[in-house]
């Protein structure tokens, strides 16, 4: 036996030597293993060559599958660690930020955007860098901040100081009957966060003030108006004036709705241009007053958020010295001019 080991040896130095690879040299042990095997089977007890390598075969057998046993689980720790090491770099690939701003999961996620000529990449990183305020997390609030979460802006603040109730979800589709009493702006965090993880999502659980908003919408690019009260309407529109930030506003009642974008800023009208005065109280009834189909938040809403985008990425033509006003009652559109007043209250020193 000890004769086999020295060939075994031999052949593996010459081997080493002539610098052939490892697996031929195994190849090489394998044949003169076999060879032996074949001498221990066909010759008979005694003869010399048989005595020389070993005598009996039942030695040989025993070896033989102690080494299988070792190459066959150097084998599968292979075979595991090669699966392992496959699946980091998978992983590692979806999380590393390649050459630009975006992730290959974010490239994936805003795939249709970038393709789309009109936003393309640079459009897709301006959404990335924008910073978006919302106030009200409602009827119009709920598609606006869904629409911008899916859209990639990279901050959504929102701020509203009320909890959902079971009367809210017949419409304000981001909260949930599980979340019932839970403030509202939780809620729409909860929701922004499970459909897209790449945005900042900042809730603000409180009342909407003029030292809240003097402090908070120089922070954001955009305020996007979703309340249902004139008061507060008021006060948006004259903290977004004095922190020269545009405001993209809707309002809804029963079936009908309206958008536009106030900017003195940018040479269009503020909302104290076209609504100089708080209407009366019979014509500003509020949701819960008046009633409101459950699909129009979901209309006036998305067409809220598109014209965020717009506003953003420059895309289009967008509701800026126009007012959108829409009947779901009769399926019926139609746009209006509006201008700015050189007399107006809040932003005719803009």
């Amino acid at each position: 036996m000890l004769f086999v080991l020295f060939l075994a040896g031999v052949l593996w130095g010459i081997g080493h030597l002539m610098k052939t690879p490892v697996q031929a040299r195994l190849y090489m042990i394998g044949l003169l293993y076999v060879a032996v095997l074949i001498v221990q089977v066909v010759l008979p007890d005694g003869h010399p060559l048989r005595e020389a390598t070993g005598g009996s075969p039942a030695l040989w057998l025993l070896l033989g599958g102690f080494v299988a046993l070792i190459l066959g689980y150097r084998a599968v720790l292979g075979r595991l660690r090669g699966r392992a090491e496959a699946a980091e770099a998978e992983r590692d690939a979806d999380q590393a930020t390649p050459e630009g701003p975006f992730s290959g999961v974010e490239l994936e996620r805003y795939a249709r955007h970038i393709t789309l000529p009109d936003i393309g990449g640079g459009g897709q990183l301006a959404l990335k860098n924008a910073k978006v305020l919302v106030v009200g997390a409602g009827g119009l609030g709920a598609p606006v901040l869904f629409y911008l979460a899916a859209a990639g802006v990279g901050r959504i603040g929102v701020i509203d100081h009320d909890t959902v109730s079971l009367s809210n979800l017949q419409r304000q589709i981001i909260h949930t009957d599980a979340r019932t009493g839970m403030p509202k702006v939780f809620s729409a965090e909860v929701a922004l966060n499970a459909l897209n993880p790449h945005v900042d999502v900042r809730p603000y659980n409180r009342e909407l003030t003029d030292e809240v908003a003097a402090g908070l919408f120089p922070d954001y690019d955009i305020v996007i108006d979703g309340t249902d009260s004139f008061a507060v309407r008021a006060l948006v529109n004259r903290a977004a004036v004095a922190a020269g930030r545009p405001v993209v506003a809707g309002a809804i009642s029963a079936w009908e709705g309206q958008v536009t974008t106030y900017d003195p800023a940018g040479g269009v009208p503020c909302m104290a241009c076209i609504f100089p005065d708080a209407p009366a109280p019979e014509l500003a009834a509020t949701c819960a007053e008046t009633g409101v189909i459950g699909a129009l938040p979901g209309v006036v809403g998305s067409m809220m958020a598109l014209e965020a985008v717009k506003e953003i990425t420059g895309a289009g033509e967008a509701l800026r010295g126009r007012m959108l006003i829409y009947d779901a009652l009769h399926a019926e559109t139609r746009t209006i001019k509006v201008q700015r007043r050189a007399d107006c209250a809040v932003c005719g020193g803009v």
